[in-house]
């Protein structure tokens, strides 16, 4: 057996949270298709740099987790501390970079003559997204020494943006939250099953992630919320 393969991850847990990782990654590739990873095929208006630099760290955040996960299967621990420094920082850019995109963007469409009005909910919605993520990856951070708890916060922090990107999809409102329950559930189902207790990250984190942004939906779509914005961006 030669070095490569000798490095292959062999931890059980690792097809877990990169199948995890997959799947959702697919959900967003599939949902920003024609506006950004293959809009050059579908010719779409150029996006501002701003938005384009949005989708780049997204992007990184996906690849990061991968790269952290593999780092850990492999035992590489001390690379995976070192890329953490990074992790850290580009969760802080997403979460600097993504609120100024969505208020530039609820602002062009609130002041264009035709200006798509849904923005309105979107802002409000994708404004709790963030929020979660945040605070998903800031208690993963805390909690690093806790190998358990962080790398089960990761991975709901980074189911916790795939909404936004499933949204785009054209397969009806239903079958958009139920990938979302999808890729939170399974993953804490499978754990559960494997080690024959559910795991408390899983246990209150999954739960709070999914009411939260089922709630946001809710009140981002009432008319309180509508005139906020309105008066807001007046």
């Amino acid at each position: 057996m030669n070095a490569a393969a000798k490095a292959l991850p062999r931890d059980p847990e690792h097809g877990l949270y990169v199948g995890a990782l997959v799947v959702a990654f697919a959900a967003v590739f599939a949902g920003f298709a024609r506006t950004y990873y293959l809009k050059s095929l579908f010719g779409t208006p150029a996006l501002p740099w701003l938005v384009q630099l949005h989708g780049a760290l997204m992007t990184a955040w996906f690849a990061l987790f991968f790269t952290q996960t593999w780092l850990i299967a492999s035992h590489r621990v001390a690379w995976h501390r070192r890329l953490g420094v990074l992790g850290a920082m580009l969760a802080l850019a997403i979460l600097v970079v993504g609120p100024v995109v969505l208020v530039l963007a609820v602002a062009r469409e609130l002041h264009a003559p035709h200006g798509n009005r849904f923005f309105i909910t979107i802002f409000g919605f994708d404004l709790v997204v963030l929020t979660g993520f945040g605070i998903l990856v800031g208690s993963a951070l805390a909690l690093r020494r806790r190998s358990d708890f962080h790398k089960r916060l990761m991975l709901l922090a980074t189911c916790s943006i795939i909404v936004p990107a499933i949204a785009r999809l054209p397969i009806g409102e239903l079958p958009v939250w139920g990938l979302f329950y999808a890729c939170v559930l399974l993953p804490a189902i499978v754990d559960t099953v494997r080690h024959r207790r559910l795991h408390p990250v899983f246990g209150w984190g999954a739960p709070l992630l999914i009411a939260s942004q089922q709630l946001a939906l809710l009140g981002a779509h009432t008319q309180v919320w509508r005139d906020f914005v309105v008066r807001l961006f007046a």
